[in-house]
């Protein structure tokens, strides 16, 4: 095990903190249609110690379960588009590999300031087009390519950033696609599961997951995700938007601040 997961003492604080850790993560994933590690990862740098790589791999470990019963709770109001999430995952899983093998190659704060540039774009948009609920995703030959090409660029983006997938396809399913909110993040939820288990299983290999925490913050983000998902069907599009905006908004400030301190630290 890493130095970080033995800091990380298998006490009540460290059992109630990742239950704590799930209810939030829970909540947003099925609200928004977002895996959570926003929230995962640095509250477990926070509060428990951990280092940046096990703490990105063990919120990646508790995406799974969470995004599982994501999927359910939108597939029972009929929001899934089920062959555009599993095109967007085939897509996301390549685009992973090309990032990883980016990562080394480009440097980390252009990266980060043009992804902030994205979701400021991406922010207006929001503003701009509001979707109408009942809007599926049209399947021709031109929106599965259009598909693959989104599931390679969030693959890519996972990979350099490490940024969950939802912050990317929801709003691009609304934008691009013209899918309702509902069926974008339910499809969202959906193309993260065979993304994260990818993932996951590399980070076993090189001992990057803290399974008890991981198993925690899973557990116990199930019991909310299905809350946030029945939540979003009470929104309007409208608000809706908002609240994603606002959501997207603290990303951009993380990634921000991030970007700031790499540059304090190579000057």
């Amino acid at each position: 095990m890493s130095g970080a997961t033995q800091r990380a003492a298998r006490t009540p604080r460290f059992i109630l903190s990742c239950v704590g850790i799930g209810l939030a993560a829970g909540l947003l994933s099925g609200l928004f249609g977002v895996g959570g590690g926003t929230v995962i990862v640095p509250l477990l740098v926070l509060l428990l110690a951990f280092d940046q790589r096990l703490a990105a791999g063990t919120s990646l470990a508790a995406i799974v379960p969470t995004a599982a019963v994501g999927v359910i709770s939108y597939a029972v109001h009929g929001s899934v588009a089920w062959i555009p999430a599993v095109i967007l995952a085939v897509g996301a899983v390549i685009g992973a590999q090309i990032g990883t093998w980016l990562l080394a190659k480009l440097p980390q704060s252009l990266l980060r300031w043009g992804f902030v540039g994205f979701l400021v774009i991406v922010i207006v948009m929001l503003f701009v087009v509001v979707p109408e609920r009942g809007e599926g995703i049209p399947l021709t030959w031109w929106s599965g390519a259009g598909l693959l090409v989104l599931g390679l660029f969030t693959g890519v983006m996972a990979g350099l950033l490490g940024v969950g997938g939802g912050v990317i396809v929801v709003p691009a399913l609304m934008i691009l696609f013209g899918s309702d909110d509902l069926i974008a993040k339910g499809t969202s939820l959906l193309m993260m599961i065979p993304t994260a288990i990818s993932g996951t299983i590399g980070n076993l290999r090189r001992g990057n997951v803290d399974l008890l925490a991981a198993a925690c913050i899973g557990v116990a983000a199930c019991t909310t995700t299905a809350v946030g998902a029945w939540i979003a069907t009470l929104l309007t599009p409208l608000v809706a938007n908002i609240l994603f905006a606002a959501f997207m908004t603290f990303i951009a400030v993380q990634m921000s601040v991030k970007a700031i301190r790499q540059r304090r630290k190579e000057s």
